[in-house]
């Protein structure tokens, strides 16, 4: 099972590239990294902590 890898900040909508710092919870919510520390790295979905998302070179 691979991770969905979303190309947008769920919170901004700044564009994601898949070599740029993301971070995402559990269930895959996704977020920049100036949003994901606003909000001391916890999802507002899910209430989950949030990770930074590993990098993929190609979608």
């Amino acid at each position: 099972m691979s991770l969905e890898m979303r190309a947008g900040c769920e919170r901004c909508g700044e564009d994601l590239c898949w070599g740029d710092p993301a971070f995402i919870c559990s269930h895959e919510c996704t977020f920049c990294a100036g949003c994901a520390g606003e909000m001391d790295h916890t999802c507002p979905n899910c209430g989950g902590e949030l990770v930074r998302r590993p990098r993929r070179e190609t979608p």
